[in-house]
């Protein structure tokens, strides 16, 4: 009899399904698309339930192509999109769509709270600086914009621990996806009562903190017929996207690092101390004690995605890539500020926009594409320098999502960053790390570092062409340069 492990990643625009025997080959995939809603400026939501119906859609249909025997499945694990805000009533029904990780209609809800406490003892709490992105502040908007709602709240969820909840009919919080409460002890790992109280939380919102490899319950009756599985497999917490993505790039000790290649880009370094930083994110890995100190862009693959819907939609991601390489370094003195939904890390800025800087007459279409990918390399370089700062160096990055399947846009990041960057099975490193977590809390494997050990192997290696460093310094000083400049601006415009 076969061994299977499954995992689950809701991603922002769709969820991807894997599944994967112990030595961390995929076996079949997934996948099913959703919709994001933004009924006005500022705000972009989702409904759970759009999130379930998908993760169903994608297992069935990819357990039907595979003929794989759903009775061999040892476990599963579900990795989830951050900062969601799922508002449960007493019936365990959703109240109302979620505001997502890019909605930021809670700014005022989070400057009334940094005013009273002062941005330093919120700090203090959590690690992490106060910006509207993060779940708390929108329980805040729930009950001064939708007293209704925040009435009936009887417990918040994240899109991970919310499709636990449906398949196994469980409430719980992972201890990953913490940090984006501000009620959250990021050292030890639990609650703070006084913090609900000084923020206004009441305490009762927030599900038991469990680890992310912890058995929550098994696959109900109800759920195993929605989703084409057997009853009674068993399901664990599950984690925060990004860490389950580190964990299936390999990086399980100190000092490796992920890059980030999704709808969102950036970096995470895993560290075994307490080093929060308020220009950056810390929260904890879903691997027992360590952290994770991160560095987040807006605009990751999404900025390339967005090009292409706009400008080019008749090409292709890889056609993209072939023009790309036909530019300069440099493309030519086009600096693309990737600051497409706000931005997050350094800059925590919800106003930021982005920016094509230097277009002329002769500039080509592919210098814009090349642009794009350049700015995006520029956005990791920033957050890995302010992570330096901060005393957490990077060495090699593991890169992971789908940019890293571009041969051109990897060797930028390498070249820009002055890393060298590993390339595992990056369409699956998400969906690894949450199948790693249902396999360590199965018993599939002994520990992390098994798992990491037998299931992740490198495919491409990029080192960074010293031939490029020149351009690149300057283009980056440019890069850096712009945003100051148009700081004002951005702040003033209407959204």
């Amino acid at each position: 009899m076969n061994t299977w492990l499954l995992g689950v990643d809701i991603g922002t625009s769709s969820c991807k399904t894997a599944l994967f025997d112990p030595e961390g080959k995929a076996a079949a995939q997934g996948g099913s698309e959703y919709p994001v809603s933004y009924p006005r400026t500022g705000w972009a939501e989702q409904d759970p339930e759009d999130w379930w119906n998908g993760a169903c859609r994608a297992i069935r249909e990819m357990i039907a192509r595979s003929g794989i025997n759903p009775a061999e499945i040892a476990g599963i694990g579900v990795d989830g999109q951050s900062w969601s805000a799922v508002a449960l009533d007493r019936e365990g029904e959703v109240l109302c769509p979620t505001p997502i990780w890019t909605d930021t209609r809670s700014e005022a809800a989070c400057r009334e709270a940094a005013d009273r406490l002062t941005e330093e003892k919120l700090f203090g709490l959590c690690g992490n600086p106060a910006q509207p992105g993060y779940t708390w502040p929108k329980i805040l908007w729930y009950r001064d914009n939708r007293p209704e709602v925040f009435a009936r709240t009887e417990k918040i969820l994240q899109s991970n621990s919310y499709i636990v909840y449906r398949m196994t009919g469980e409430i719980t919080q992972d201890l990953s996806q913490g940090y984006g409460l501000a009620c959250f002890d990021m050292r030890k790992g639990r609650w703070d009562s006084e913090a609900c109280r000084m923020l206004g939380i009441p305490e009762k919102f927030l599900p038991e903190i469990v680890p992310c490899h912890q058995v929550v319950g098994r696959l109900t009756k109800e759920a195993a017929e929605a989703a084409g599985l057997k009853e009674g497999i068993p399901v664990v917490a599950g984690g925060l996207d990004a860490a389950c993505g580190t964990l299936g790039a390999g990086v399980v000790f100190p000092g490796q690092t992920q890059e980030q290649g999704g709808q969102a880009g950036g970096m995470s370094i895993c560290i075994d101390r307490y080093a929060a930083d308020p220009r950056l994110i810390l929260g904890f890995h879903v691997v027992p004690g360590k952290w994770l100190l991160q560095g987040g862009t807006t605009g990751g693959g999404g900025a390339l995605k967005w090009l292409r819907e706009t400008v080019c939609p008749e090409l292709s991601f890889a056609e993209m890539s072939e023009l790309a390489e036909q530019a300069p370094a440099g493309s030519g003195g086009v600096t693309f500020l990737p600051y497409m939904a706000g931005e997050r890390s350094p800059l925590w800025n919800p106003k930021a926009c982005g920016v094509f800087f230097g277009l002329d007459f002769s500039t080509t279409r592919a210098q814009m594409i090349r642009a794009c990918m350049e700015g995006v390399a520029y956005a990791l370089r920033h957050n890995l320098e302010t992570a330096e700062a901060a005393g957490a160096r990077a060495d090699i990055l593991r890169a992971m999502g789908g940019s890293a399947n571009s041969r051109v846009w990897t060797q930028i990041k390498a070249d820009i960053t002055g890393h060298r960057i590993e390339v595992p099975a990056s369409d699956t490193a998400t969906t690894l790390g949450a199948a790693i977590l249902a396999g360590v809390g199965t018993g599939v494997y002994g520990s992390f570092e098994e798992a990491a050990r037998r299931t992740v192997r490198v495919r491409k290696t990029f080192a960074p062409d010293p031939d490029t460093q020149e351009v690149y310094g300057k283009g980056y000083e440019t890069y850096r340069k712009l945003y100051p400049a148009l700081e004002e601006i951005m702040n003033s415009r209407d959204r």
